[in-house]
């Protein structure tokens, strides 16, 4: 970066500089995100907002996308709030800012771009040096973080800065192990100097003890959720696989065409071991039409050397089984139906779990996810959870169901 001297953006960055706590400061060394996990009011909209101004002045005609949940956020939050871009830039740095694009130009060709997450195609096309996302975790289509991540891609070190509220997304998840993130954690009362302390009594005596305060207050991200029939410390993760006796490839179709538009196809391989314990061996869940889901799940059948395919018939009736047999017409498929709802089909296989007699490969993340979100008053995440149907089934048909001989498995 060029150093701007006694400028009004170097001026401004000194101010801000002189008042800002440790914690609102990007970190030193070397990162692709920086993930600011703070309560509300810590302070996130202005970390995020002094950043971009102090980028942008210094970096001459460089691209800056900033990213909120909706565009009423990135106008009302991040340009024009009270602790927003505008607020907080020199009216001697503004070239142009365009409410209806929200665009705002710096003197020196700098262009700092808002996007609203509920609108990812709009992502597609341009290209950023540095990016801003405001309360990630709030999201609606984690697509929009994926076309984001396309156009970051100018200059020798794109990197993006992410100020969020905690929720345990698969996306967050994922953000705090990877090893290019660098973890800011702080709460509401952090920054308890610039709030008023009526307020901040309020909020203890209101939540303080709470789930939702310990997400909203202390930024606690809480995979815990009231009811869930799986807990994720209750998923013990093996690298090695024993030897299996019985070997299942669960397929869960949803009715989707393969279009991105419907839920996904759960296709999950799981097997006894010799040790009597059960193990779930793959996810190959997909978004495919008829003859790609039905020739994954025939491939999966092969790779794993399984006894049988166990299909839902609900979806399709008789052509679910059609289907994968135009894939393999030698392939064993057991059609079962759903009789009951999904919490209480899942109840008994949860009850496996709590006995320790599933173990899973390392790597089942989205699986897993959907564990966390089935209570026994049903599925309280997103869409279907085709993943975690496929996984009822095939544990269903292993420990619970009726069996065939086992298949011989060569060495």
């Amino acid at each position: 970066m060029q150093s701007l001297g006694k400028s009004p953006g170097a001026i401004s960055r000194a101010k801000w500089l002189a008042t800002a706590r440790p914690a609102q400061l990007p970190p030193i060394g070397d990162w692709l995100t920086w993930l600011v996990l703070a309560g509300r009011g810590f302070g996130k909209t202005r970390t995020a907002a002094e950043d971009a101004l102090w980028y942008g002045a210094s970096n001459p005609n460089h691209q800056i996308a900033v990213v909120a949940p909706t565009f009423n956020d990135v106008r009302g939050t991040f340009f024009e709030g009270v602790s927003g871009l505008i607020s907080c830039t020199p009216p001697e740095l503004i070239a142009d800012y365009n409410k209806t694009r929200q665009e705002l130009l710096l003197t020196n060709g700098a262009l700092i771009r808002g996007f609203s997450a509920d609108a990812p195609d709009r992502l597609r096309g341009p290209q950023f040096h540095r990016a801003y996302c405001d309360e990630l975790a709030a999201w609606q289509y984690a697509d929009a973080w994926d076309q984001l991540m396309f156009g970051l891609r100018l200059g020798t070190d794109p990197r993006v800065i992410v100020t969020t509220t905690p929720r345990p997304t698969p996306l967050m998840r994922k953000l705090i192990k990877d090893p290019r993130t660098r973890l800011t954690r702080g709460s509401t009362f952090d920054n308890a100097e610039n709030l008023a302390q009526s307020a901040l009594d309020a909020l203890r005596d209101r939540y303080e003890g709470t789930r939702l305060g310990r997400q909203e207050l202390y930024a606690e991200l809480l995979d815990d959720v009231p009811g869930a029939l799986w807990q994720r410390d209750s998923i013990p993760t093996v690298s090695e696989l024993p030897e299996m006796q019985r070997v299942v490839v669960a397929v869960d179709p949803s009715g989707t065409s393969g279009d991105g538009e419907g839920d996904s196809i759960g296709i999950v391989v799981a097997g006894r071991g010799v040790d009597g314990r059960y193990y779930v061996i793959e996810d190959a869940t997909c978004d495919l039409g008829p003859a790609g889901w039905s020739r994954r799940t025939v491939d999966r059948y092969h790779a794993h050397r399984a006894d049988r395919i166990v299909a839902e018939r609900n979806f399709g009736g008789d052509m679910v089984a059609s289907t994968i047999r135009t894939a393999d017409k030698n392939a064993p498929v057991k059609m079962v139906t759903a009789s009951r709802g999904k919490s209480v089909r899942a109840e008994p296989i949860a009850a496996l779990y709590e006995q320790h007699r599933v173990s899973h490969v390392r790597g089942l993340d989205l699986l897993e996810d959907q564990m966390m979100q089935m209570t026994n008053t049903g599925f309280v995440g997103q869409g279907s959870p085709d993943r975690l149907d496929a996984l009822v089934w095939a544990l269903t048909d292993l420990a619970l169901g009726s069996h065939a001989d086992p298949r011989v498995r060569s060495l």
